[in-house]
C-alpha cells in the first residue's frame, strides 16, 4: 500500500457493517433561525448552558422594558386609588351616626323653638336671635358631648377584657374620643351658663356670676362642667394607662355631671319638687346610656363581627331597661307638667299647647325607636350573636336618627312654654 492510500485510510472513515459512528452531518442543514432558537431556550434556570429568566428578561427589547414599567406604575396608581377611596369611605360610614345623630337634633331644636317662640310684647325687652337661638343649640351640644362621654365609657364594659388583642385597639380610640367628648361637655355647659344669664338681661351684658349665685339653674350648669372636667381628668388617666382606670369611674362621674341639669328644666317646679326631680333625672340618665352606647357601637364596633357579637347582647338588655325607664318618666313629667298648669286642662291642653304638643311628638320618637330597637333585637340580634353579615349599621343609624330628633325637642321642650 502506497504512502497516499495510507493518509486517505488514515483521514477518511470508513463505514462497516460493525462500525456504529453516524456519518458526518452538515452543521448547515440542520441550522435553525435565530429566532426558533431563542423561542426553544428554556425559561428556567437550569444546568450549565441554558438560559436563565434574567438572561431572557436582559435580552428583551427595551421597549417591552418601559411596557412592562408602565404597566405596573399604572397597577400601582390605580391600586393607591381605590385604597384612598376605601379609606374615606370607611371614615364616612364610621362618621355617619354621629352626623346622622347631630343633624337630626340641631334641625329638631331649631324648628321646635322657631315653633315655641313667644311673641314679642311691647314695652318688653327680649333676648335678640343669638340668645334665643343660641341658648337651645348650645345646650343641645352640651348633652350630645355628654351622651358621647358616657357611652364610649360603657364600651369595655360591653365587649369585655377577655381578648385584649382584639378588643384594645377599639377602646384605645374610645378612650380618646371620650376625653374629647368631655372636654366639648366643659366648653357647652360654661357656655350655656353665659348664654341663661344674657337670656335674664335682654339688651346688658349679662353677669355669670350674678346669675350662679342667685339661680339654681346656674349653680346646675356649673356643677355639671365641674363633673366634665373632673371625667377629664380620668380619660387622660385612662388614655394613659388603659382599662386600668376602671371604666365604673368615668361612668360614674359622667352621671353625676348629667344630675344637676333638670333643675334648669321644668322640674324645677315645686309642685312635687321632690319626685319629679328624681323622675328627670332617671330620666336624663337612661336616654344618655341608651343612645350613647347604641352611638358608640356603631362607630367603633359595625365592621368588627366579633366584637359586636359580644357588645350588642348586653347592651340589648339595658337598652329594654332604659327604654321603659324613658318612656315612663317622660310621659310622667309631660303630664305633669300640664296637669300643673292654672291655665290648662287635660287631655285638651295637649293639642292646644305648643308644650303638650311637643310632648306628642316626643312620645312618637320614642315609640319609633322601641319599633327600630325591636327590629335589632329580634331580627338581628341572632345573626350578629353568630358573627353573620348583618344590616346592622344601617338599622341603628335609622334608630339614632330618630333619637337625635327626640334630642331635639327635648331641649325645646324644656324651654317652651306650658300654658
Amino acid at each position: 500500500m502506497s504512502p497516499t492510500d495510507e493518509t486517505t485510510s488514515a483521514t477518511v472513515p470508513r463505514h462497516s457493517g460493525t462500525d456504529r459512528t453516524p456519518p458526518p452531518v452538515d452543521p448547515r442543514a440542520t441550522a435553525r433561525p435565530r429566532s426558533e432558537q431563542d423561542t426553544a431556550r428554556p425559561a428556567e434556570t437550569g444546568p450549565a448552558g441554558e438560559q436563565t429568566i434574567a438572561q431572557v428578561a436582559e435580552e428583551a427589547p427595551e421597549g417591552e422594558h418601559a411596557m412592562g414599567r408602565g404597566a405596573e406604575d399604572g397597577l400601582g396608581e390605580e391600586r393607591d386609588t381605590v385604597g384612598r377611596s376605601v379609606a374615606t369611605a370607611s371614615r364616612g360610614a364610621r362618621r355617619g351616626p354621629v352626623w346622622r345623630l347631630a343633624g337630626a337634633a340641631l334641625v329638631a331644636v331649631v324648628v321646635a323653638t322657631w315653633w315655641t317662640s313667644p311673641d314679642s310684647v311691647p314695652g318688653i325687652a327680649i333676648p335678640g336671635p343669638l340668645v334665643e337661638y343660641g341658648l337651645p343649640v348650645t345646650r343641645l351640644a352640651m348633652n350630645l358631648c355628654a351622651l358621647a362621654a358616657i357611652g364610649l365609657s360603657l364600651l369595655p364594659k360591653l365587649v369585655g377584657f377577655d381578648d385584649p388583642g382584639r378588643t384594645e385597639p377599639v377602646l384605645s380610640t374610645a378612650r380618646t374620643w371620650a376625653v374629647l367628648a368631655a372636654f366639648g361637655w366643659t366648653v357647652t355647659a360654661l357656655a350655656a351658663m353665659v348664654l341663661s344669664a344674657a337670656e335674664l338681661s335682654p339688651g346688658r351684658a349679662p353677669d355669670p356670676a350674678a346669675y350662679v349665685e342667685a339661680i339654681g339653674s346656674g349653680q346646675g350648669l356649673v356643677m355639671s362642667a365641674a363633673c366634665a372636667l373632673a371625667f377629664t381628668f380620668f380619660g387622660l388617666l385612662a388614655v394613659r394607662f388603659g382599662e386600668n382606670v376602671p371604666a365604673e369611674i368615668r361612668v360614674v362621674v359622667a352621671v353625676f355631671g348629667l344630675l344637676p341639669l333638670p333643675v334648669s328644666g321644668h322640674a324645677s317646679n315645686w309642685y312635687w319638687h321632690e319626685l319629679s326631680m328624681v323622675s328627670m333625672e332617671l330620666h336624663v340618665v337612661a336616654a344618655a346610656m341608651w343612645t350613647g352606647g347604641l352611638v358608640a357601637m356603631a362607630v367603633l364596633l359595625a365592621r368588627h363581627r366579633d366584637l359586636l357579637a359580644r357588645a350588642l347582647p348586653r347592651f340589648s338588655r339595658l337598652a329594654t331597661v332604659a327604654l321603659a325607664v324613658v318612656a315612663l318618666s317622660g310621659l310622667f313629667n309631660g303630664l305633669v307638667e300640664l296637669a300643673l298648669s292654672p291655665t290648662t286642662r287635660l287631655p285638651g291642653s295637649l293639642l292646644t299647647t305648643h308644650y303638650g304638643q311637643l310632648v306628642i311628638v316626643k312620645v312618637l320618637c320614642v315609640g319609633a325607636v322601641a319599633l327600630l330597637g325591636a327590629n335589632i333585637r329580634w331580627r338581628l340580634l341572632p345573626a350578629v350573636a353568630q358573627r353573620r353579615a348583618t344590616a346592622f349599621a344601617a338599622w341603628a343609624a335609622l334608630e339614632i336618627t330618630v333619637m337625635g330628633v327626640a334630642y331635639g325637642v327635648a331641649v325645646a321642650l324644656t324651654r317652651a312654654p306650658v300654658a
